[in-house]
């Protein structure tokens, strides 16, 4: 078992060489497909800066248009990351006008620039970031050439257009820029929804965290999170660090008077981003000059605040739950073996599957014929109470923090949507997923993702969707889903899904009937990092148990056995094979 490489796997081609304006000894390099479990969810320290160091050349006398061209590519690599020679291969007018910082371009290879007046360059595997470093996917077929018309400027060719983006290839990118989240909040202003970017590594990391955070969520995101941080507001060259950790973020603008509320959310945005760097400790923040502070007087707020909007869920349970001999049971990996004594760890019902809200009150459990959805307490004699009944496939429900029950029933026509409110039942349609063939499906705690594994004529896939809601946590409408690219060849049967981070799903796929492959996907669909996972197992796997939080244990689970994938040193844990439906909460 083994982290992945942290690009994607592609050929060693000369194009790209050209493209670097290097000629550097390469090799193509085959990953491995077993090995030993190693904890893959620290990070490191995001500070550190790659010892790589590359001075572009600027424009030369005489330089012919194709020449050019390939001098602007080749001094957008620049390390550290700087465009000012990139700008001098542009005419004056274009200087002023091209922004590169309002999006990002990689590439896998790139043809050799062609062309006199007007010149060409066709890339090959191109992917396109937004402004804040949000991952976007491929660029389409025409979006792949790029034109650059070119201007004499005294006597020498420059280019009189440039897209306004950095331009580079993947092999740079991934050596230089890391996956973080910026963390926004839900519609309702009760927990924080995190959204996956790629940032500079290096000394800059803090200004490029609360950059990303003051450009907003943007106009896609609306109603899926907010910030709480007043618009228009800006700040100097860099967000200093000090030596003992603390983050100073000077703020200028007009911003109007914030209520206490407010100031406590716009703080909890801060600090959960900025805890991501571990030499920060703390922060302090003015806007406009004026010290922000807590009341009490205090100015210097620990990066650990907030505690309460996370986005895992507040006070989650972190216990395993599951069904033995037909009755709920829960305790840890060691041992399931705590009797509850709510009706449906008492009293045989005939379930199938159990799903357990966060703070483990409750428990929904499908009927053994898929047919019906039934609510009761983890603890007590109350009642069992039908929720839902007459469906014709039900799948193991999902739970989100605001204690909304999804439900996907497999019908002939396809599958159906629905999620439970306060014992109310409401059908939602989400494209891309209802009528299709739905094998499982997830809902981020948070609320704001649905994760689908879709059955086609040529395989699985992977699909997610946002969803919308109002101020008030009605649920709006959810968006059509987006297929995530899976890094690979052959037929893709997908028999679970859980979560592995907040923005990141662990995918359980079947090679064979005795080999399997774990591998953990973000749900942006960027290509896998350091971070991620990626391993084979023989023996017949079951399932998997997952969860968002860090620190607790995916499991592959076997018949009689759960095994660790999260830490080799943690051994696997007998199971008892009477045990099944095993899950977390959520």
């Amino acid at each position: 078992m083994t982290r992945t490489s942290p690009s994607r796997a592609r050929r060693c081609t000369l194009a790209l060489l050209l493209a670097l304006g290097l000629l550097l000894p390469a090799a193509c390099v085959r990953l491995p497909v077993s090995g030993p479990v190693v904890e893959t969810r620290s990070e490191g320290n995001l500070n550190s800066e790659p010892g790589i160091y590359i001075d572009p050349k600027p424009p030369q006398p005489g330089d012919s248009a194709p020449d050019i061209v390939k001098g602007f590519l080749d001094a957008m690599t620049a390390t550290p990351i700087q465009t000012t020679v990139a700008k001098q291969f542009l005419a004056p007018d274009a200087q002023a006008s091209w922004n590169p910082e309002l999006g990002t371009i990689t590439y896998a290879d790139a043809s050799p620039p062609r062309g006199g007046s007007r010149v060409t360059v066709t890339l090959s595997g191109a992917d396109r970031l937004d402004a804040r470093g949000g991952w976007r996917g491929p660029l389409s077929r025409s979006e792949e050439t790029l034109t650059f018309p070119m201007v004499l400027v005294d006597g020498e060719l420059r280019i009189a257009d440039a897209p306004d983006a950095l331009i580079v290839p993947e092999s740079w990118f991934e050596q230089r820029f890391r996956q973080v989240s910026l963390y926004f909040f839900d519609p309702t202003a009760r927990i924080l929804v995190p959204e996956p970017v790629f940032v500079p590594r290096g000394t800059q990391l803090a200004t490029s965290l609360i950059k990303g955070l003051l450009r907003g969520p943007g106009r896609e995101l609306d109603r899926v999170s907010r910030s709480f941080i007043p618009a228009g507001l800006t700040f100097g060259l860099s967000v200093p660090v000090s030596a003992d950790g603390v983050a100073d973020i000077s703020l200028r603008g007009e911003a109007a008077q914030q209520t206490p509320q407010a100031i406590e959310l716009m703080l909890a945005q801060f600090a959960w981003t900025l805890r991501q760097e571990p030499a920060i400790r703390a922060l302090r923040l003015s806007i406009a000059g004026q010290l922000i502070q807590l009341p009490g007087g205090a100015s210097e707020i620990g990066v650990n605040e907030g505690a309460e909007y996370d986005p895992t869920g507040d006070d989650a349970s972190d216990q395993l739950f599951g069904l033995r001999d037909g009755k709920l049971v829960t305790g840890s990996s060691a041992a399931l073996e705590e009797v509850l004594d709510g009706p449906l760890g008492v009293k045989r019902y005939g379930i199938a599957s159990v799903a357990v809200n966060l703070r483990a009150t409750t428990v929904a459990a499908v009927s053994g014929n898929g047919s019906a959805v039934l609510l009761a307490p983890v603890r007590g004699r109350d009642d069992v109470l039908e929720v839902l009944s007459g469906a014709d496939n039900l799948l193991t429900p999902a739970w989100d923090y605001a204690n909304r029950l999804w439900v996907v029933d497999r019908t002939p026509s396809g599958a159906r949507v629905t999620f439970l409110e306060d014992e109310a039942a409401r059908r939602v349609e989400v494209p891309g997923v209802s009528g299709r063939r739905v094998r499982s499906f997830l809902v981020s705690r948070d609320g704001s993702r649905f994760v689908a594994v879709v059955r086609t004529a040529s395989g699985d896939k992977i699909l997610v969707s946002r969803i919308r809601y109002d101020d008030q946590g009605r649920v709006l409408q959810v968006e059509p889903a987006e297929r995530i690219a899976w890094q690979g060849s052959g037929r893709l049967d997908i028999r679970a899904v859980e979560w592995w981070t907040p923005t990141t799903v662990a995918v359980l796929h079947a090679l064979t009937d005795e080999l399997f492959q774990v591998r953990t996907i973000a749900v942006d669909g960027s290509p896998p990092g350091l971070s991620s996972l990626s391993t084979t197992l023989r023996g017949r796997i079951r399932s998997l148990a997952g969860s968002p939080v860090p620190g607790e244990s995916l499991y592959a689970i076997t018949r009689s056995s759960l095994i660790d994938l999260s830490n080799a040193d943690r051994g696997n844990s007998e199971l008892d094979p009477t045990v099944r439906a095993l899950t977390y909460v959520g």
